[in-house]
């Protein structure tokens, strides 16, 4: 019986029933593909798990993955599967050989139903009758090539290269997002490794104990707020049993600033065992900084001489904030007439004497002390270090903790640096 133009036969609908549903079984085989491996930032699992993965799929005798190696223009065999004659590591020249050279230079599929009929094709498998080779782009930016083998001649048909195209979409995509993420990982890693080494380099500048000096208690501690930091303290010991005390803040964290802190460590201890007293040392290290230091960098500082002989410290400040003194007197912040800070220009530094009988307590800090602030954005300030130096069993260690406790987790946001002093 005749049919109307246009109408299907039985046989006819039949075939284009099952073409349909082949090629919806081909877009939900991709899409869970594309999710499978988009969700791997691993380069080397993500790569085996596509040459496996369409290897098993499309019945392929052979899968593998090419990379580019933009600086010598070669392919690099980074993924096989089902590959008898070639491992991991073989180079092909970018248009020099086969059709991975060929892809790889032009951008463009290119499909060997015939491979014995192909000029590009590089024998491989002997079984291997039929090759498709794809490029691997993102943003016109060539990532790598995809290449898979059968053994049936013109094994491919134009809905599997569709397919298989726009998986590779999906792999190039992919590969670019796990390289980036190894590269960032590798740089995160050498950049902690690096951390480690500067802060065991920086640790190693200051004082490995507490001095003894008769009459006195002294100590120091330096919290920097990442790996490394700016601020630095120190005791120097002089011959006639006197000792120098120096607590600095670099303008600035992290590694520059440490690096600044380390210069003017080596140029003040220097200083110290040939000047006289605090402000002359302030004079010279300042005009030597001033000179050497990039522009907007400084330093304050406070350098003070302690004789426990006569029981008084004679100190020098460089813009730094006040010393905090308890005495039978009670608590007041000690004050210097002149001192800028380091490297910012010339000028003159006064200085100032205090006596410090029995009793006593000095603490030198820095305004990683006083600037802390608590969740609620309020800050430490001065007035709670003047309350806490007064308790009786008040320590470096016990300034700092109550410091970390009134942050309250939410961390330091500067270093903090404390020098406790007492009679």
């Amino acid at each position: 019986m005749a049919t109307s133009p246009g109408v299907l036969t039985s046989g006819e609908f039949s075939a284009s029933r099952l073409l349909q549903i082949d090629q919806v079984e081909g877009l939900l085989r991709l899409q869970k593909a594309a999710q499978k491996i988009n969700s791997i930032l691993d380069l080397d699992e993500l790569i085996d798990k596509i040459v496996n993965d369409v290897a098993r799929s499309f019945g392929c005798v052979e899968a593998n993955l090419y990379l580019n190696d933009v600086d010598r223009g070669e392919m690099v065999l980074t993924g096989v599967c089902g590959c008898t004659v070639h491992g991991k590591g073989q180079r092909l020249g970018i248009g020099k050989q086969g059709m991975v050279g060929y892809v790889a230079a032009t951008g463009q599929m290119r499909y060997a139903p015939d491979v014995r009929l192909d000029q590009y094709y590089i024998a491989c498998e002997e079984s291997t009758l039929s090759e498709v080779a794809i490029p691997l782009l993102v943003e016109g930016q060539l990532v790598g090539v995809f290449s898979a083998s059968h053994t049936e001649l013109d094994a491919f048909p134009p809905e599997q290269l569709r397919l298989l195209q726009a998986l590779c979409m999906h792999i190039a995509v992919a590969i670019n997002n796990a390289r980036r993420f190894q590269q960032e990982r590798h740089e995160r890693q050498k950049m902690t490794r690096e951390a480690h080494e500067a802060r065991a380099i920086q640790q190693g500048l200051f004082p490995k104990s507490s001095p003894y000096i008769p009459g006195f208690a002294i100590s120091g501690l330096s919290i920097p707020a990442g790996a490394v930091g700016g601020d630095w303290y120190d005791f120097i010991p002089f011959g006639d049993g006197c000792w120098g005390l120096v607590l600095a803040d670099v303008a600035g964290k992290g590694t520059g600033a440490a690096l600044l802190m380390s210069a003017t460590r080596g140029m003040l201890r220097s200083l110290a065992e040939t000047c006289t007293s605090p402000a002359e040392v302030l004079t010279k290290l300042n005009r030597l900084l001033a000179e050497d230091f990039p522009s907007g960098r400084f330093v304050t500082m406070l350098y003070a001489v302690l004789n426990p002989t006569l029981r008084t410290l004679t100190f020098a400040s460089a813009g730094h904030l006040r010393p905090l003194l308890v005495n039978g007197h009670g608590a007041r912040f000690l004050d210097s007439e002149r001192g800028i800070p380091l490297g910012l220009g010339f000028g003159n530094f006064s200085e100032s004497k205090v006596h410090l009988p029995e009793g006593s307590r000095l603490v030198f800090y820095s305004d990683g002390i006083t600037e802390t602030e608590s969740p609620e954005g309020e800050e430490y300030g001065s007035g709670r270090l003047q309350q806490h130096l007064q308790q009786p069993d008040v320590s470096a260690e016990s300034i700092l903790t109550d410091v970390r406790r009134f942050a309250n987790g939410a961390g330091l946001q500067d270093d903090a640096t404390v020098i406790f002093l007492k009679a």
